[in-house]
């Protein structure tokens, strides 16, 4: 019986995680089993124990890489900067598509009810984040934006989750709008 090389077991970790990442994101945590999301992997419950040793370390996991991967792709991108992030963020399409999206709004109840582990892996992934932003905010002393950043940052998620949470459309989509407004005037302050 051949074993697997080291490559194989890291590309079967990630894509566990990554799978782990998008079902945590649309069904929650606690309403993700370890069998769904191993058949959403591809792979057995058994090949589970092989890469974590519990679903608390799969959580905590998925949530920094999910953190992780929001804040390398946005500030990749051309031209990136806070008022396109605040607009991005609030935007219908982002919204719409729970599975794709933040972590924070769509996991935030249970993140705070999760083991410590998960809380500071998501500590260090906002904090991470935030320092991104505050960095763009005042490029000369970044620390005097983080208050402002961390408001920003809870404005963007609040709303987001209101908006996913009202089932009259047209309401959902004027609290985005205000929503745009209210983080747009935070930043000018």
């Amino acid at each position: 019986m051949a074993r697997y090389g080291k490559e194989h077991k890291e590309a079967t970790r990630r894509r566990i995680v990554e799978a782990a990442g998008r079902r945590f994101k649309r069904d929650g945590i606690d309403g993700s089993g370890i069998a769904t999301l191993m058949a959403d992997a591809g792979l057995t419950n058994g090949a589970f124990y092989a890469h974590f040793a519990s679903k608390d370390e799969l959580v905590a996991t998925a949530v920094a890489e999910q953190l992780h991967e929001q804040r390398e792709t946005y500030w990749q991108r051309p031209g990136a900067g806070v008022e396109q992030l605040v607009r991005e963020y609030l935007s219908i399409q982002h919204r719409d598509d729970l599975e794709h999206g933040c972590p924070s709004a769509a996991l935030l109840d249970e993140i705070g009810r999760s083991a410590t582990p998960t809380k500071q892996a998501y500590t260090g992934g906002v904090l991470a984040i935030a320092d991104e932003i505050a960095a763009r905010l005042a490029p000369d002393d970044p620390e005097s934006a983080l208050a402002t950043t961390l408001s920003l940052f809870a404005l963007l998620i609040g709303t987001l989750q209101l908006s996913r949470a009202l089932a009259d459309r047209q309401l959902a989509d004027e609290v985005l709008e205000r929503g745009i407004e209210n983080a747009l005037a935070l930043l000018s302050e």
